[in-house]
């Protein structure tokens, strides 16, 4: 099941977990990362067996921390421990790493954590350099960014969506790691994981205005299409007015090409272009394998990326 950007692994266990995890960052074995799928799981309010990461108010907490459970023995973010007896060989057991959260809500905060916080954090940014502790970001068609200075071993993980990107949240996650632990843009590493996609990221012509009144190239991250109307185009006398130019327009779709513009704050900020990897996968296209709350109207579960330091 090729993925281009991300390679999948499947779980050999009866939940059949699939974890979406970039090429470029498997390689290091001092690092736990991936990106979440709804594939397996014990959630059963969207569909047969999904893996929902987010504890929403449609699913029960049980099956989402059972979710959460089974999402982290997989990918791998457990702490091995020997214990000894008397009378039997010292055998191995393990617990799970803290997954850290957010309580997410669009902006341009970034939260760098040493230890599992006391009381919630709101925000839209993970940092650390510690050992054992699980970064997590949840998401449903916004764009999960993970960040890794390979030399330094620090990880960041970060929320997307168009609010966070006109705020420049990658961008300031690249500053906050240079300024907590000096990781140099050079030496990081930029996984983009599965987000809605250019195809399909309809928005308002308020949101192009924003992003090419922030950005040079603002408007080299839109494309717009007209609607198509099969009536129009077979009688196009019936839609002929009084006014000029003599035909009313069809409105215009105008889409947002989100990767694409993150992709562009990793690069003005210094990091290299062969350092960034982006999946293609586009959740409101595959709402088999990925939640999308635009393609699911609301009802949706929560996707999880997520990025940590192995002991």
């Amino acid at each position: 099941m090729p993925y281009h950007g991300c390679v999948p692994t499947r779980a050999p266990n009866q939940t059949k977990l699939t974890i979406l995890q970039a090429r470029h960052l498997s390689h290091l074995p001092w690092l736990v990362h991936g990106f979440s799928t709804r594939v397996g799981g014990y959630s059963r309010v969207y569909g047969k067996g999904d893996l929902n990461l987010g504890f929403t108010k449609d699913d029960s907490r049980a099956a989402v921390e059972r979710n959460r459970a089974a999402f982290l023995r997989e990918i791998g973010a457990v702490t091995r421990k020997r214990r000894s007896s008397s009378d039997v060989a010292r055998s191995a057991t393990s617990s799970l790493w803290p997954l850290i959260t957010l309580r997410q809500i669009h902006s341009d905060i970034i939260r760098c954590v040493d230890s599992v916080p006391h009381e919630p954090l709101t925000g839209d940014g993970l940092i650390t350099a510690t050992p054992g502790l699980l970064l997590a970001i949840q998401t449903a068609d916004c764009l999960p960014v993970i960040l890794v200075d390979a030399k330094q071993h620090v990880v960041g993980v970060f929320h997307a969506g168009w609010r966070g990107t006109m705020k420049r949240i990658v961008e300031k996650g690249v500053g906050e790691m240079h300024r907590c632990f000096g990781s140099r843009p050079r030496d990081l590493k930029a996984a983009i994981g599965p987000g809605i996609q250019g195809c399909c990221y309809e928005v308002g012509e308020e949101v192009r205005i924003k992003f090419e009144s922030q950005f040079a190239y603002g408007a080299s991250l839109f494309r717009e299409i007209k609607e198509s109307d099969p009536v129009r185009e077979k009688y196009p006398l019936l839609f002929l007015t009084a006014r000029a130019p003599g035909h009313s327009d069809l409105p215009k779709k105008i889409f947002l090409d989100l990767a694409e513009a993150n992709r562009q704050q990793l690069l003005a900020v210094g990091v290299p272009k062969n350092h960034i990897e982006a999946s293609p996968l586009c959740t409101n296209c595959h709402p088999d394998l990925l939640f999308s709350y635009r393609a699911e109207r609301g009802k949706t579960g929560r996707l999880m990326g997520v990025a940590g330091i192995r002991g």
